[in-house]
């Protein structure tokens, strides 16, 4: 366990087949998930990963190596992967089998970046509060803050940026990844991964 009293956290990697599915898919995934796994409606801490995909003219088509990734604390990831593997997904009419499991280790990098995270419409406020949440979490580092992001159900509006960390710390960069920032996790917001390259983005 890290400080902060964060619980050791896993992603569980499973194998995706299907095709396309709704681009705003990521509502109707967690509905799906939760119908599968019920206790996930209990554990905040619970992070569904952006899909990988491509736009096109009926949806999201998905990457032919897509995978859904979980992450979640490591006390629950074995009987989770048990739970979802062989399932099939209804996301809002589209089908998606989940396949075999995979645990993914969290390696502590020093650069990592979250497509979304949810915070104020203004740049200046968003980045402010993101240095008051990495202040609580107890973690230093430099941030970049990238392209103003949205995704909406008909329902719900998520809105926020996409954000780089870098110069981390190993313990920083695990306890972010750990923790997450910003809300919404559950609908693949705040989740950071490694990031190797920084490009055509502006330094705050």
């Amino acid at each position: 366990m890290t400080d902060n009293n964060l619980p050791d956290m896993v992603d569980i990697v499973f194998d995706l087949d299907g095709g396309t599915i709704p681009a705003d898919y990521r509502f109707a995934l967690w509905a799906a998930l939760l119908r599968l796994v019920p206790r996930f409606a209990e554990e905040k801490r619970v992070g569904v990963l952006p899909l990988r995909s491509t736009v096109n003219s009926q949806g999201m088509l998905l990457a032919k190596r897509a995978k859904l990734a979980i992450r979640m604390p490591t006390t629950f990831a074995e009987s989770v992967a048990s739970s979802l593997a062989g399932q099939q997904l209804d996301i809002a009419g589209s089908s998606m089998r989940v396949g075999a499991a995979k645990t993914r280790t969290i390696q502590p990098y020093p650069t990592i970046h979250a497509q979304l995270v949810t915070g104020s419409s203004d740049e200046v406020l968003f980045v402010e509060d993101i240095g008051k949440q990495m202040a609580e979490l107890g973690v230093t580092g430099k941030l970049i803050c990238g392209k103003r992001l949205s995704v909406s159900s008909g329902q719900r509006d998520i809105h926020g940026y996409s954000l780089v960390l870098h110069d981390l710390k190993p313990e920083a960069s695990i306890q972010l990844q750990y923790a997450g920032l910003g809300d919404d996790r559950q609908f693949g917001c705040g989740i950071f991964v490694p990031y190797k390259v920084i490009t055509g983005l502006s330094e705050d």
